[in-house]
């Protein structure tokens, strides 16, 4: 992966006028409507009954539900308690998640690169800690601009040099999250093929090589790398990257496609990614190894 948003529109209390929908809603509020709609099946209300006892319609409650409009956290509360929810936490992070769009560093670049590179951002930005799987190229995060640069002209067609800047420079910015107090913890699964891969030329390779040792060094990062050796492996090819929210409910898993990001969020998918994942670094090397092998990879370019 890695329009103009009109952002921020509050669900008024009945007997006010609804703000107008908001034209792209962002990952946290699509994922906040999500659950939403997953508490409302769970107990098997319909839209249009779980509108009527709110006191509201039926279109109100699917706007919600899709991200397009906002709640009040009142509202929030109300529907908890209309959908059962027993889960106090989850209460909790999504009365958190009211009140419009709460706007972050990525906002500077909206409109200027595609959505989906922002939706990411916001994601691991908002996230509690981060796993990844890489099997093609190094993590986004911790990209070089050289490097970066080197994928982003590989574009057929080619993209316009002002956007392969704007790529850059967003990419380049996702590395706030490592790097914020409190840091963010992550754990990223990179093959052995993704490192031999001499993106830009041998002098750009190695310096990203270095990069990524690096950063293997910081107390919140762990890499590991998975050997040739290992042979196949659940979700091999597939660039993965689960996102652990502050309730388990509202996590996150985001691969992508040659048509973008794509997003998964029920408990099944989640569950599965979690299962496959672990899975995964059962076969990788552990972090000392790991960096071993970096080193050695850089060394004989």
């Amino acid at each position: 992966m890695d329009g103009v948003n009109t952002d921020g529109h509050t669900v008024r209390e009945r007997g006010e006028d609804h703000m107008a929908p908001r034209q792209t809603p962002t990952i946290s509020q699509r994922r906040f409507g999500a659950e939403l709609r997953r508490l409302r099946e769970a107990v098997g209300l319909s839209a249009p009954r779980a509108a009527e006892l709110l006191g509201t319609d039926r279109t109100t409650i699917s706007n919600v539900e899709a991200g397009r409009f906002g709640i009040s956290e009142q509202r929030l509360r109300r529907l908890a308690s209309i959908y059962e929810c027993d889960d106090p936490a989850l209460i909790e992070v999504l009365a958190a998640m009211t009140g419009g769009r709460k706007g972050g560093w990525w906002d500077e670049y909206r409109g200027k690169v595609p959505p989906d590179f922002l939706d990411v951002a916001e994601l691991e930005y908002s996230a509690r800690s981060l796993r990844t799987l890489q099997t093609a190229h190094v993590p986004g995060m911790f990209q070089t601009e050289d490097h970066a640069r080197a994928l982003f002209d590989l574009f057929i067609p080619a993209l316009p040099r002002l956007e392969v800047e704007l790529r850059i420079a967003q990419r380049l910015a996702r590395h706030k999250v490592i790097t914020k107090e409190p840091a963010v913890p992550y754990t990223g699964l990179v093959h052995e093929a993704a490192l031999h891969m001499r993106v830009g030329g041998h002098r750009v390779a190695r310096a990203q090589l270095q990069r990524l040792l690096e950063e293997s060094e910081r107390d919140n990062v762990t890499l590991r790398v998975i050997p040739f050796s290992a042979g196949g492996f659940p979700m091999a090819g597939d660039s993965v990257l689960y996102a652990s929210a502050e309730s388990a409910h509202l996590d996150t898993v985001q691969v992508d496609s040659p048509i973008g990001a794509v997003f998964f969020e029920s408990p099944t998918q989640l569950a599965n990614f979690r299962r496959r994942m672990d899975a995964v670094e059962q076969v990788a090397l552990n972090a000392q190894e790991s960096r071993d092998r970096i080193l050695k990879i850089a060394q004989n370019l």
